[in-house]
Formats: structure tokens, C-alpha cells, sequence
């Protein structure tokens, strides 16, 4: 079954090699580094894609619903994956880390597809989400695009940080630490150097977001621990 990326998934892929892409790119690397960074082990990347962020971070298995999408993957040496977010292919606590970049918002079934990353999280198992807060410049840029039939925008289904947070929690997760990064606006000229400001902060266009599995304390969306 031909799924919907299959058809773009070439141009999307080709997109992070233009000025923009590569600018937007990097700066979303850099902020999802600096989580991914501190968790060692055996990851997935659920939603993989292309396969971009994957081999930045040196994540070896990528799972996509896009045939395409996992060739090209496989090209920058991931191991795929073919299935679906809400219906993991893996046993109970197959890995030490979950990545999901860019990748929640079209997910038609969210929190379920949370709860298939909880069961194949070992206990102490990391979740780390990439995501545009839809409150955020560029957020507001990606739902007007979709309003016009945007052939990627079009499906996805933005949420600010605190849906995001509240969202994971109730699939069983708690938030222990984030970073914020995306700084100019969309028209603006991009950074030369992406600038990664650690925590939630308002006026990023990209988030990232560190669960754990089991915490005995969580993060408030405005970056202060609470009891979970």
C-alpha cells in the first residue's frame, strides 16, 4: 500500500540541501543532540524518515510507514524498520531510547503510539521528542501552509509544549529535561552559528523534550521539577 510520503519522499529529502533546509536542519540537530547526547544505549528513531537525524546522531534502526522513505534511509546505513508508530514491531523493552523527530504531530493515533514507546522502553528508557510548538513563529507558519493543502503540512496535527508534556504523561511518561532552539523567524535570515538555549522557551520555533520512563520528578513546561 502506497502510503502518502512515498510520493514526496525524494523532494523531501532533497529540501534539507537547500539554504533554508540546511539552516532549519541544524539547528534542530544541535537541540536534539544535546538530550540524545546524555542517553546512551540502543535507540529507534519511530517515524525515521530519510534517515537524516538518525545518522547525525548515530541512531542504527529507524522505523517508518513509508517504503520510499525507508530506502532512502537504509542508504545512509539505518537499519529499517516497515510498520506503523501505534503497533511497534519490537518486544517489551527492546531498547534504552526512543526518538520521534518532527514525527507526533502526524501521527494519527498520538497517544497510543506513545504508549507502543513506553512498552518497548526498558525502565529506565528514554523518549525524546522533536517538535514545533504550534504557539511558536514557525508553528503558526505550518498550520497557515497546511490551511492552503501544503502537501506534508497538510496532515499534521500541531501541539503547544504544555499538550505535548500533558499528552506524554498520560501515556506514562515524565518530562525531565528540554532545550529550545530555532531563534529567527520564518523570512528572517537564519543564524550562522543555531543557537540551543536549554529548557521550554516561548519564542523557539523548535523544542525538544526528554522523557523518562520512570522519574521520580518531572519538569513544569515552564522548566521547574515537580513531584510526579
Amino acid at each position: 500500500m502506497t502510503q502518502p510520503f512515498d510520493t514526496i519522499a525524494d523532494a523531501y529529502d532533497k529540501w534539507y540541501e537547500t539554504p533554508e533546509g540546511e539552516a532549519i536542519f541544524q539547528a534542530e540537530l544541535k537541540c536534539l543532540r544535546s538530550l540524545h547526547e546524555k542517553s546512551p544505549g540502543r535507540w529507534l528513531e519511530v517515524g525515521v524518515g530519510t534517515g537524516r537525524f538518525a545518522c547525525s546522531l548515530g541512531i542504527a534502526e529507524g522505523l517508518d510507514p513509508s517504503q520510499r522513505m525507508l530506502e532512502i534511509a537504509a542508504s545512509r546505513g539505518i537499519g529499517t524498520h516497515p510498520g506503523k508508530a501505534e503497533s511497534l514491531p519490537f518486544i517489551e523493552s527492546s531498547f534504552d531510547g526512543v526518538l520521534m523527530a518532527l514525527t507526533l504531530c502526524f501521527i494519527a493515533e498520538a497517544k497510543q503510539a506513545l504508549k507502543e514507546c513506553l512498552r518497548v522502553l526498558r525502565s529506565d528508557g528514554r523518549l525524546l521528542i522533536g517538535t514545533v510548538p504550534a504557539d511558536s513563529h514557525w508553528g503558526k507558519e505550518y498550520i497557515e501552509k497546511a490551511s492552503k493543502s501544503h502537501p506534508i503540512y497538510a496532515t499534521a496535527h500541531f501541539r503547544t509544549a504544555a499538550e505535548i508534556v500533558e499528552l506524554a504523561q498520560s501515556a506514562g511518561f515524565a518530562l525531565i529535561d528540554a532545550a529550545s532552539s530555532l531563534f529567527w523567524k520564518p523570512g528572517e535570515e537564519p543564524q550562522p552559528q543555531p543557537q540551543v538555549k536549554a529548557g521550554i522557551v516561548s519564542e523557539a520555533g523548535f523544542l525538544g523534550l526528554l522523557f523518562e520512563k520512570s522519574a521520580s520528578k518531572s519538569l513544569n513546561t515552564n522548566g521547574s521539577e515537580s513531584d510526579s
